[in-house]
């Protein structure tokens, strides 16, 4: 699958509501990053995933502002936050999606709000996608001691450090926690981390 967007295009506002049908028709799937550094596949594929399933999705920053996405080191358009991390309301919340690259969660991890935000969702049992470097943001809650996670492998040290178990899966559903943590290694399986993020996501509502 290939996504066209310009490395030079404007903000632009992509569709933000899914599908009036489907198994997250009503809720809402807050999708996580920094201002600048996220790997733009892993936020429009999986947001695609999400509509498709019929979810509102909504983008948070730091800054409530722009958002710098990036081919890898390329930039490749931005896009406009829905919302300040500060301002965000977990309560009606059906999942949390953290796309990687590598500047996203570096930053993202050193911002309270986020942090705060993720540990809370984690504790209450909410879902948390994470995808490639995405993980480097959740060692920071402290909160990845015995669970299985998978991420890019330069970041297998790190997890296993944070208490984590590491495996190399292009997906993995951990449910040793209050909620499912669902994780992935690469924009190759994007397919598979998409498909159990709205499973996991849906699994939460009708319970």
């Amino acid at each position: 699958m290939t996504d066209t967007v310009a490395t030079t295009a404007p903000d632009h506002a992509p569709a933000t509501t899914g599908t009036a049908t489907g198994p997250l028709a009503g809720r809402r799937v807050l999708f996580l990053t920094a201002d600048e550094g996220v790997e733009r596949v892993e936020l429009v594929r999986p947001r695609q995933a999400m509509l498709r399933a019929g979810a509102t999705v909504l983008l948070a920053s730091p800054s409530g502002g722009r958002v710098q996405l990036f081919d890898h080191l390329d930039h490749a358009g931005t896009e406009m936050s829905d919302s300040a991390i500060s301002d965000i309301d977990l309560s009606d919340v059906a999942g949390v999606v953290l796309p990687g690259g590598v500047a996203n969660p570096d930053q993202l991890r050193m911002d309270p709000d986020a942090v705060r935000l993720l540990s809370d969702a984690l504790d209450s049992g909410l879902p948390v996608a994470v995808v490639c470097h995405g993980p480097w943001t959740l060692i920071e809650t402290g909160r990845l001691g015995g669970r299985t996670v998978t991420s890019w492998p330069s970041l297998r040290t790190d997890l296993s450090n944070a208490g984590a178990h590491w495996v190399d899966q292009s997906v993995v559903v951990c449910t040793n926690g209050p909620g499912a943590l669902v994780s992935s290694r690469k924009p190759d399986d994007l397919e598979d981390f998409s498909r159990a993020a709205v499973d996991a996501f849906s699994a939460r509502r009708a319970a």
